[in-house]
């Protein structure tokens, strides 16, 4: 509707003055000419000065006060064709944001157009086009090639590609086979296949991403403080510069060509298209950034705190060591500890199992106690798989890792240790950080000391908090000291999302779709890969300097006119003119912040 508006103003001053022009220079109605523009300059002046008194009452500075003076100076001085042009440059300038606004969005609006709407329910080999909505969980559907995949689910055959461009941007086509998982909003390849729903609709991943976008949307770019912090000062300067060419001139006309000059564009257009272009960047980099305020937040951050587990790491523990303390052999311990626990759905468990080479063993008589272990009869001995006071009554020695303990007929064996794989992008991104000018990299774990301090030296992160809760990791954000502040808070599961909420920036990774973690982030990484992180910080960094030189740039070369223009070199009509100019080239400027560099 807002759009609406200023398009429907551009074209009512556009016709007006064609009127106008026409009067006066073909019908020689000079003064009836002068009417219509002096009207319209009139009602443009009032309706600007209305949202101004609006924009003040919501406790932000009007910078259109300087507009409003220069239409109302040039029309009490007789200059009606600088006021039309000047009425012209507003409208204008404000469409053209607009236009520039959509342009700079276009990612995120095709992301919301590509939304999967129908599926083809497969029941009994028959095939009923359903409403995506319709789909529960369980339902077998049946996708051709190049549709996409209309809920998050597993392939019940194949093998196909899909194309996950419009989820994480990468354009590199993903093979994927049958018992494999795919995320809605990817696109099939050239074979049909049959996919199990294992989301519905709107909790697949895909939804997920259309409301966050939706959100971003609907909070657009707040550069409010900048812009405050140069409004204020250029709108005094302006009118001081117009004042004394007034008072040594004695010319009131002087008034008039220095104000047409000093236009407040840069500060209206420039600075938001910046921040809308900024977060296009960022949507083609896999990063869904909420609104332009997280930018300029994450801009400034000082310190970048990471939870462990998912983050830091893959979230996948695999058997590290296999430490046996009698005269078994490795291979035998983690036979039988595989074997005792082959039917156990625990992570451990099935980790165990994978790392086995060796066949295993028919096992009876299995109890599994939760949150304590496994135990069965394997060749008439009673073997135990679990912690370490479940296997044993006598204190057993534990190692700093998360470990499994076997014992045989109640002797202690040996333990099976697990570790959770480092992502090996970790080191190259907090390296990039600190490149990026972030003093303070902290770890936030709820895993044992020793554990998160090897992690934590391996890839280069400058302080650890560990052993901690949900709510304890809040506190460590809250205790930071002010010149570490502001903090961002880099998570991704839902124990992550009271942090990410609390953090001056959220970032969540939300590749697998936490969408806890990715309803209170400011920012959402679609793909899994940590270097959007370091990726986020540099798009934001690019884009607030663009935006500042872009108001810069307006700014200096308004205050250059004004001297000038006070003079009295510059007429009003042609000043009209040079201003267009400077809106135009500080417009596209900002409109650099779009592009990767």
């Amino acid at each position: 509707m807002q759009r609406l508006k200023q398009y429907r103003r551009f074209w009512f001053v556009i016709v007006l003055g064609t009127i106008a022009l026409w009067l006066q220079f073909v019908q020689h109605q000079g003064r009836i000419a002068q009417w219509i523009v002096t009207g319209l300059g009139i009602l443009l002046a009032i309706l600007m000065f209305i949202e101004m008194v609006q924009t003040l009452r919501s406790g932000k500075f009007g910078v259109d006060l300087l507009a409003i003076t220069a239409v109302v100076a040039t029309l009490a001085v007789g200059e009606y064709w600088a006021a039309l042009i000047v009425l012209l440059m507003l409208t204008g300038g404000d469409a053209l944001e607009d236009f520039a606004a959509s342009k700079a969005n276009s990612e995120l609006q095709e992301l919301l157009n590509n939304s999967p709407q129908t599926a083809h329910r497969l029941v009994d080999d028959q095939v009923t086009d359903v409403p995506v909505a319709a789909v529960s969980v369980g339902d077998q559907m049946m996708v051709r090639p190049g549709e996409v995949m209309p809920v998050d689910g597993t392939l019940m055959t194949g093998p196909t590609t899909v194309n996950e461009s419009s989820l994480t941007g990468e354009a590199r086509p993903i093979d994927k086979a049958a018992g494999q998982t795919v995320m809605s909003g990817s696109v099939n390849g050239e074979a049909s296949v049959v996919l199990r729903a294992d989301q519905t609709a709107d909790n697949s991943q895909y939804q997920n991403i259309v409301r966050l976008v939706k959100q971003a949307e609907a909070q657009p770019a707040n550069f409010v403080r900048m812009a405050d912090r140069y409004a204020v000062p250029f709108t005094l300067l302006a009118y001081v510069i117009a004042g004394l060419a007034w008072f040594f001139s004695g010319d009131p006309v002087r008034l008039a060509e220095v104000l047409v000059v000093a236009s407040p564009c840069p500060l209206i257009l420039a600075a938001p298209i910046a921040l809308i272009s900024g977060m296009s960047r960022a949507s083609r980099n896999g990063i869904i950034v909420k609104t332009g305020t997280t930018l300029e937040k994450l801009a400034q951050v000082k310190t970048f705190a990471f939870d462990k587990t998912g983050t830091i790491t893959q979230g996948q523990l695999l058997v590290d060591q296999v430490v046996p303390v009698t005269a078994i052999t490795a291979d035998k311990l983690l036979q039988l500890a595989a074997s005792t626990e082959q039917h156990s759905g625990h992570v451990l468990a099935q980790s165990m199992v994978a790392a086995n080479e060796q066949p295993l063993l028919t096992a009876t008589d299995v109890q599994e106690t939760t949150a304590r272990g496994v135990q069965a009869t394997i060749d008439g001995q009673l073997v135990k798989a679990g912690k370490a006071d479940f296997v044993a009554e006598t204190p057993i020695e534990r190692p700093d890792q998360t470990a499994v303990f076997v014992s045989i007929a109640g002797i202690y064996q040996g333990y099976v240790s697990f570790s959770d794989r480092v992502r090996p992008e970790a080191a190259t991104t907090m390296r990039a950080l600190h490149e990026l000018g972030v003093a303070n990299l902290l770890m936030i774990s709820g895993d044992r000391l020793a554990i998160a301090q090897a992690i934590a030296k391996d890839v280069g992160i400058d302080q650890v908090h560990a052993d901690r809760l949900p709510a304890e990791k809040i506190d460590v954000l809250t205790e930071l000291p002010k010149e570490q502040r502001p903090v961002a808070m880099v998570g991704d599961g839902i124990n992550d999302a009271p942090s990410l909420a609390m953090a001056d920036v959220g970032i969540a990774m939300g590749a697998h779709g936490a969408t806890a973690a990715s309803e209170s982030a400011d920012a959402v990484v679609l793909k899994d890969d940590l270097t959007r992180v370091s990726v986020a910080r540099k798009i934001a960094q690019d884009t607030m300097r663009v935006a500042k030189q872009a108001v810069l740039i307006g700014i200096f070369i308004c205050t250059g006119l004004m001297i000038i223009a006070s003079f009295g070199v510059i007429p009003a009509i042609i000043g009209a003119v040079f201003q267009e100019v400077v809106d135009t080239v500080t417009i596209l400027y900002a409109l650099r912040a779009r592009s990767d560099r």
